[in-house]
């Protein structure tokens, strides 16, 4: 799967099962990360069957700066607190979970 944005329904975002039946938002890929940023699940369950589909084609899932109910999933979930440079030299905060925690 090639990096950059994944745009709900796309080929890349139906192997993932990120489509519009079930997220608003979209998603960006980066080497072997996922990144989860502004999506929106239009039922419960839907993130975790993404996440769940990330890790087993062997992608690690990164969210960066979580808000609200998206910080207690990363708790509760094992997602592993970082701080990583962005491109224009910032540090932002981002949890990761990677298919080898989860193994």
């Amino acid at each position: 799967m090639k990096d950059g944005m994944i745009g709900l329904d796309t080929e890349r975002a139906k192997a993932l099962g990120f489509t519009s039946d079930k997220f608003d938002g979209y998603l960006w890929k980066d080497r072997d990360a996922v990144f989860v940023s502004f999506i929106v699940s239009k039922r419960r369950g839907n993130f975790r069957e993404l996440v769940q589909r990330i890790l087993a084609l062997g992608l690690s899932v990164k969210i960066p700066t979580p808000l609200g109910r998206m910080q207690e999933i990363v708790r509760k979930n094992g997602y592993r607190k970082t701080v990583e440079t962005t491109e224009q030299g910032d540090l932002v905060e981002v949890w990761t979970l990677s298919s080898e925690a989860r193994s």
